[in-house]
């Protein structure tokens, strides 16, 4: 497809000359972004609105409609991380690392951008500012594929980013959007290891399968969300129904969302009943072996084998009974998309030993894990929440975006 090749090569060009742009420049840009940002807030919710009707002829269901929709306190909340984002220390050009060589030359480790970066996303429009606040902060160019379901709500954001952008010499192809709502968009845009240096997929567990599956380009995983909190026999019960409700009602769509929760089993009939309770606009799924106890609730399922392990992404909430720490670490090791895991619990060996064992970019002890986010974390925004162990893991921010390079600095040496 000769579009997806020259907005491509035009990236690539944008990115060599990103890297003139001063931190003072990058900075003065991100602010006036924000500014229009919340200038344009009924312009932004227009375009949304277009997507939204559109989402609700198409039959989304209610979360997808939710990662959809651009209310005033998520426009607000997008405006007020291009302002932190603006405010970090820049990290082009840090030094990581300096010494001598033994013949006198000087060596320096500096950190750079990635330079092309491409993201795939679905349905979250805020995503498009993220993206290219962190990509201009970082210096990188950035390619951005959105879905059919945000496309209105996405091109009005990039243009508003390129508009403001344009007064600060924004090199003119630094943030592109591919409009083609075409597959063979995607499948071009993956095989441009030539000119893209990395892709983000950000989605369903089918697009990240088909990206990885069929890419020439590295990619950077950003993975599902199936969270887990396990509530040892120790916790405080009262904090671990508001922590589990948090962790599941406070936004159910989105990643960082509980989906499965595990009991400790002497503490089952101490806190089900009031979960069932505190949580009864969610429909709870039990094991089998809870279920013969409490399926008089309304709100409660039994579950089946492929609820475990399962992302929702709705109000779902899966229930199983273990019999301590280690078999909650076993079952969490086994069944976690290696996103965030959490335990309730006052026993500090038994927390040291989750904190430990539990393999995912990120665990808490006490704490739900909606947490799991780059504006939480004081990354004024991020890319994704990467699952993987190459390169960036978790929360990824404007450093996550950068990659490192050496200076030699001789007097004639020669080996």
């Amino acid at each position: 497809m000769d579009e997806i090749l020259k907005i491509a090569k035009n990236s690539k060009a944008a990115s060599r000359e990103l890297l003139s742009l001063k931190s003072e420049d990058k900075n003065r840009m991100l602010r006036a972004v924000a500014n229009e940002i919340l200038l344009k807030k009924d312009e932004i919710k227009k375009a949304n609105l277009l997507d939204i009707e559109s989402g609700k002829k198409a039959s989304l269901t209610p979360a997808l409609l939710d990662r959809l929709t651009l209310s005033d306190a998520r426009i607000e909340a997008m405006a007020q991380g291009v302002i932190e984002l603006a405010n970090f220390t820049d990290p082009i050009g840090e030094i990581l690392d300096g010494w001598r060589h033994k013949n006198g030359m000087q060596i320096s480790k500096i950190r750079v951008p990635l330079g092309v970066v491409g993201i795939i996303y679905e349905s979250r429009p805020n995503v498009t500012i993220d993206a290219a606040a962190l990509a201009l902060k970082s210096s990188n160019s950035v390619i951005l594929r959105g879905s059919a379901n945000a496309i209105n709500s996405n091109k009005f954001l990039v243009n508003l980013f390129n508009e403001v952008g344009a007064k600060f010499n924004l090199p003119k192809f630094a943030v592109q959007l591919i409009e083609s709502m075409d597959r063979e968009a995607v499948n071009q845009m993956i095989k441009m290891h030539e000119f893209i240096d990395v892709l983000i997929p950000r989605g369903g567990k089918n697009l990240k399968e088909f990206i990885v599956q069929n890419a020439t380009i590295p990619v950077i995983e950003t993975g599902a969300g199936v969270c887990h909190i396990y509530v040892d026999e120790s916790a405080n019960l009262d904090i671990a129904v508001k922590i589990i409700k948090n962790a599941k009602t406070q936004r159910p769509s989105v990643c960082n969302a509980v989906e499965c929760v595990l009991l400790h089993n002497s503490v089952v009939d101490k806190i089900l009943p009031n979960l069932i309770s505190e949580l009864d606009n969610v429909q709870i799924r039990l094991q089998d072996l809870l279920f013969e106890n409490y399926d008089g609730f309304d709100n409660v399922k039994l579950a089946s084998d492929d609820d475990f392990g399962a992302e929702f992404l709705d109000l779902i909430l899966t229930v199983k009974m273990v019999s301590g720490v280690d078999e909650a670490i076993e079952y969490i090791n086994s069944h976690s998309s290696g996103h965030s895991d959490s335990i309730l619990s006052e026993n500090y060996e038994n927390i040291e030993k989750f904190l430990n064992e539990i393999d995912s970019a990120v665990v808490y002890a006490n704490a739900s894990t909606r947490f799991s986010d780059g504006g939480e974390f004081g990354f004024g925004g991020e890319i994704g929440i990467s699952t993987q162990k190459l390169h960036a893991r978790g929360p990824m921010g404007v450093r996550e975006l950068t990659t490192t390079k050496y200076i030699v600095r001789g007097s004639g040496q020669i080996r």
